[in-house]
């Protein structure tokens, strides 16, 4: 399962729609035609995108290929995103992040116009011209 397609295939408004229809019942292409009240050439260009991404299973009913939702995707799907929500935030190590020496010591320095932290303006007023800190406590010594 390629993550990205997958979330870029249920992105769409209305292959969303499809793919909530589908987990209800079984749909060929007509029926969900008249349900979203869309044109079955349309109907059609969503489920092969969503087909392509592994979402849907193509099942012949007769002249009708019926669809289903490969529920197994959307679990995999969950568990990526359990994982995603499960990554642990590491601090900032400058000395790591192949920085020069000056970025080093800026790596933290905010830009003017949000609340600057104490060891910010401490380091400003020992690095930088005096009274680079405004009456808010914002620096000024990087505007953009």
């Amino acid at each position: 399962m390629e993550i990205t397609k997958v979330l870029k295939a249920i992105s769409d408004e209305t292959r969303f729609k499809i793919l909530i229809l589908l987990l209800q019942h079984n749909y060929c292409v007509r029926a969900l035609s008249r349900k979203l009240e869309l044109s079955e050439s349309a109907i059609s260009q969503h489920i092969k995108v969503l087909r392509e991404a592994g979402l849907l299973i193509g099942v012949k009913k007769g002249y009708y290929m019926h669809y289903e939702v490969d529920r197994s995707i959307l679990h995999k799907l969950s568990s990526k995103i359990e994982e995603l929500a499960a990554i642990e935030r590491e601090v900032c190590n400058p000395e790591n992040a192949g920085y020069e020496s000056f970025e080093r010591k800026m790596c933290h320095i905010q830009k003017s116009g949000y609340k600057c932290s104490n060891e910010v303006k401490a380091f400003h007023s020992e690095n930088r011209e005096e009274g680079c800190v405004d009456n808010h406590g914002n620096c000024g010594c990087r505007k953009s």
